[in-house]
């Protein structure tokens, strides 16, 4: 199994993206991290728990990530990142939510945490309308 692991993400890259690029060039398929830094544009989303669906938002401007933590499993045989993140701008105020494609990194570091086992599988769940880890589908 892969140990814990840093990385430094690409300027300009899409946030969401280069994270899942590092775990999948790692083959590592089930994890926990964080992220810290500064995006130049974030897009967060919000679960509709009535619609079933994300809102999603797009923020313009400079911002500090101040927490950003999520997970890496599998949906549809391919690595899935889960993340919320917390960001704050100029005026010290925060906002949050579930990271979206589209949020631009300025700098950007991962802390990767492997975990130990089989990977988790992500399925679609009827009573949420998410796609969830299956349970037993992981070591």
């Amino acid at each position: 199994m892969a140990d814990y692991f840093l990385a430094r993400l690409p300027m300009g890259e899409d946030l969401l993206a280069a994270i899942k690029t590092e775990f999948k060039n790692r083959s590592i398929a089930k994890a926990g991290f964080s992220v810290i830094g500064a995006v130049t544009h974030a897009v967060m989303g919000f679960y509709d728990q009535v619609a079933r669906q994300y809102r999603q938002r797009a923020f313009e401007g400079e911002f500090e990530i101040v927490a950003c933590v999520g997970n890496v499993s599998l949906k549809d045989g391919e690595t899935f990142v889960h993340a919320h993140i917390v960001l704050s701008g100029q005026d010290y105020a925060c906002i949050g939510g579930h990271l979206m494609a589209g949020t631009r990194i300025f700098a950007a570091e991962l802390c990767g945490n492997p975990i130990p086992g089989g990977p988790l599988v992500r399925q679609f769940d009827e009573p949420t309308g998410l796609a969830l880890w299956t349970p037993g589908s992981s070591d």
